[in-house]
């Protein structure tokens, strides 16, 4: 119960929280159930433009109302699944602790810390993919005296997140060589790499499918959105602390001392740190690529209590406690009104855009839900020809005669200018061809859109 309750509380409290993003699969799943195919545009090209590639076909069955109404069904379907194995994770580690009284009570306090750790049900409530990768590798955690089980749960996470490959991998392989040694099995290695193979075939195929389909195996994003590895340190650095549970696991001497399934977790974890490393990290906030795997972190923590000293880990559990309640505190407000900004920011867009036949917008999320019209990506993300244009996600080299050649009637752009915004509107070509007609407001802080029309000749 208390499991859940650590889930659920967080995840309510963080309602609000979205991100754009969230609705480009929302858009490529409307299209899939009306019968126009795995397309952005309605009558544009199949693109792959959602990174994790089945998303928008479990999103399907959801998407029949409007985009706004398809996150909520997201977002709900999220705030359940994390809850069912926030309640699972309290079992697992309630059996772990035993009828320690000690034990016991460090399990409840690690439970608590992962509440804490608001980020976690932020993500779960975003209607992103991320809380119900969350729920699977948390599930597929607590399933490691079932090595087949965790192999395919975690396999089936790193469908939803491609990063997750590396711990999902890992992880099998680690709960296959502690359930080996436990039970004094005949050649472990074997079951090891079964497990691993096990873990890494549902990625693969949806890379085989990328390749067979699009033509490269990898997500367009990755094209989209390059970074490097200092980014990525930056990134694991903070987000280390902010999911708050590596805390808990803090101590070689009692890790080496334990070994088995939490050896395993940590090891697993380390190995997907070192991953989002490579990636170079994400741009989106709350440590969303941590996020998957800091929960399981729970159960090595609780398997630690039974070799450290209790005062070392009660020492670890209350600083994980006060940066939890700092983050609370300090980060957490910002990220409540996120949907309610975004749906009024609709709103108030879809009147303006009613004429446009082409948008050209950086923020291709919300713009999808405020229109109908072909939407030109500036980011690439879901168009392969501007993916491959020189530059980072907001300053790829997207000329105005660009623009042009596409048919774009309508532009629109941040207050807080972007490289790639700035570009088009310092040009002289678009100073004459397009006049500004509205200005859309966002939240509280002063932010808004601007909406340039195409000038009639």
């Amino acid at each position: 119960m208390l499991g859940a309750i650590c889930a659920l509380v967080p995840s309510l409290a963080m309602w609000g929280f979205t991100v754009d993003d969230a609705l480009i699969p929302v858009r490529y799943a409307h299209h899939l159930v009306t019968g126009a195919g795995y397309r952005f545009d309605l009558h544009g090209p199949s693109t792959d433009g959602v990174t994790p590639l089945p998303w928008a076909f479990l999103v399907a069955p959801l998407a029949s109302g409007s985009p706004l109404t398809t996150l909520l069904r997201l977002k709900v379907l999220g705030v359940v699944a994390w809850t069912a194995a926030g309640a699972l994770l309290g079992a697992r580690v309630g059996a772990i602790a035993g009828a320690d009284r000690v034990r016991r009570l460090l399990a409840a306090a690690a439970l608590v810390v992962t509440g804490l750790a608001f980020v976690i049900g932020a993500w779960a409530s975003s209607g992103m993919e991320t809380g119900v990768a969350t729920a699977l590798a948390t599930v597929a955690a607590t399933r490691m005296s079932k090595p087949r089980q965790t192999a395919v749960l975690a396999g089936l996470a790193a469908t939803l997140r491609p990063e997750l490959v590396v711990w999902a991998v890992a992880i099998a392989v680690g709960a296959a060589l502690a359930c080996t040694h436990e039970r004094e099995r005949e050649r472990p290695w074997r079951a090891a790499a079964i497990g691993g193979a096990t873990a890494f075939l549902p990625f693969g195929i949806c890379a085989l499918v990328r390749m067979v389909v699009f033509g490269r195996p990898a997500p367009l994003a990755v094209l989209a959105k390059p970074s490097d590895l200092t980014h990525g340190a930056v990134y694991v650095g903070a987000a280390l602390l902010v999911v708050l549970t590596p805390l808990l696991v803090s101590s070689p001497l009692a890790l080496w001392r334990a070994r088995g399934e939490a050896a395993a977790v940590v090891v697993a974890f380390l190995a997907h740190a070192l991953a989002v490393l490579g990636a170079g990290g994400d741009w989106m906030p709350y440590a969303r690529l941590l996020v998957p795997v800091a929960p399981s972190l729970v159960i090595a923590f609780v398997e630690l209590s039974k070799v450290a000293r209790p005062a070392w880990s009660a020492a670890r559990l209350a600083a994980a406690g006060v940066l939890g309640v700092l983050f609370v505190v300090r980060a957490a407000p910002a990220g409540r009104g996120v949907y309610a900004d975004r749906a009024d920011l609709v709103a108030r867009a879809r009147p303006v855009l009613a004429s446009s036949r082409v948008v050209a917008v950086l923020d291709i999320g919300w713009t999808s839900a405020a229109t109908d019209a072909q939407i030109v990506d500036l980011a690439g993300l879901t168009d392969p020809s501007i993916a491959l244009l020189p530059g980072g996600h907001t300053s790829k080299r997207v000329d105005v005669s660009m623009l042009l050649d596409r048919g774009v009637d309508t532009v629109i752009v941040y207050s807080e200018l972007r490289e790639v915004e700035v570009r088009i509107l310092r040009a002289e070509l678009f100073k004459s061809r397009f006049e500004e007609v509205a200005q859309l407001p966002v939240g509280t802080r002063g932010a808004f859109y601007i909406v340039y029309r195409r000038r009639a000749l």
